[in-house]
């Protein structure tokens, strides 16, 4: 991206600005790609999408190595982004066909990729929290300096695993950063309607787990306060925790029209929106507006292609059906 002479004191963290504002935009590409594929009916199955929370994926994931770990929640295709997971591979596995992350087999709410640390999405609410903790404990036992980073919604702290995660984390000092993304929101359910107390982060200091609580919209204040906090787990303080408040602007899935929502809220998200924010903080700093239309259109091509790729990708063999399930001695239909 070309760039004008930069303000005196603008400082020293173009480059880093800049790949986190390519990342927003690929994971909005990637994820509106995908929404406009399943209104015309190419992908089966309902999308649960995170328009405007990829302040928080691109945020969380900067300060992250490829052999550090990651779980997600349902609404993951951001986290798997930023993470480093191929595009192509995720639209396959939305699509349910061959070559796709998992097969085909996950879908949209089970994406992983182990080749870049992604452990997987899960469509139970809070299910990668234990899931993270026995990672972090068995990097722990191989003595690794790698770390696991759980992702997780606003609905997940009022679950077991929760306090049970946690509170294993902190017991044995695990190298786990626990992440709130917090939309307040949990499906249908506002979550001032179902939540008591003072909320995430008062729940995890109770256990021993600090953090801190952030404007989620703010990528680049999502970015320095988590390179503070991973450097807390990777140096063995234990389990952090931060809360990240951001705002998701659709319905639950890809079929809910959120006529549930108060448009006036919505309109008010959009102008918090992380990607424009962003892009106000970067022409400060000398950044092209033209500029920006280039990376979108880059994001575009990229996700255009691998919808492409997933519409013409053969389904999966049939016979593969019974593999990487349980081991059923050889696989065979029953009629």
């Amino acid at each position: 991206m070309a760039t004008r002479p930069r303000p005196s004191g603008a400082g020293d963290n173009l480059k880093r600005l800049l790949e986190l504002y390519r990342t927003m935009v690929r994971i909005r590409a990637f994820e509106e790609t995908a929404l406009a594929a399943h209104k015309a009916g190419e992908i089966p199955g309902p999308l649960h999408v995170s328009l405007g929370q990829e302040g928080v994926a691109a945020g969380v994931c900067a300060s992250l190595r490829k052999d550090d770990r990651l779980t997600s929640n349902h609404r993951g295709h951001g986290h798997a982004i930023a993470k480093g997971a191929d595009p192509v591979r995720m639209m396959l596995e939305l699509y349910g066909r061959e070559g796709g992350s998992c097969g085909g087999k996950g879908g949209s709410m089970h994406i992983a990729d182990f080749s870049v640390g992604m452990l997987g999405a899960n469509g139970v609410v809070s299910g990668g929290i234990p899931i993270a903790v026995g990672a972090a404990q068995g990097l722990k036992m191989l003595k690794s300096d790698a770390i696991v980073v759980c992702m997780f919604g606003d609905g997940a702290i009022n679950r077991g695993p929760f306090l049970e995660g946690l509170n294993w984390a902190a017991l044995y000092k695990l190298p786990v950063l626990f992440v709130c993304e917090d939309n307040g929101v949990a499906a249908f359910t506002t979550a001032s309607s179902v939540t008591a107390g003072p909320g995430a982060l008062a729940r995890a200091e109770s256990l021993g787990v600090a953090g801190v609580t952030i404007d989620g919209n703010d990528c680049p204040a999502v970015d320095d306060a988590v390179t503070r906090l991973v450097a807390k787990v990777r140096g063995g303080s234990g389990p952090q925790f931060l809360h990240a408040k951001t705002y998701r602007w659709t319905g639950h899935t890809s079929t809910d029209a959120a006529a549930w929502r108060d448009p006036k809220e919505v309109a008010d998200a959009k102008v918090r929106c992380p990607i424009a924010r962003l892009e106000k903080l970067l022409g400060d700093r000398g950044v092209d507006a033209p500029d920006f239309a280039v990376v979108a259109t880059q994001a575009q091509a990229e996700m255009d292609d691998a919808r492409a790729k997933a519409k013409a990708a053969p389904w999966p063999k049939p016979e593969t059906a019974y593999a990487d399930v349980q081991d059923v001695g050889a696989a065979a239909w029953h009629k």
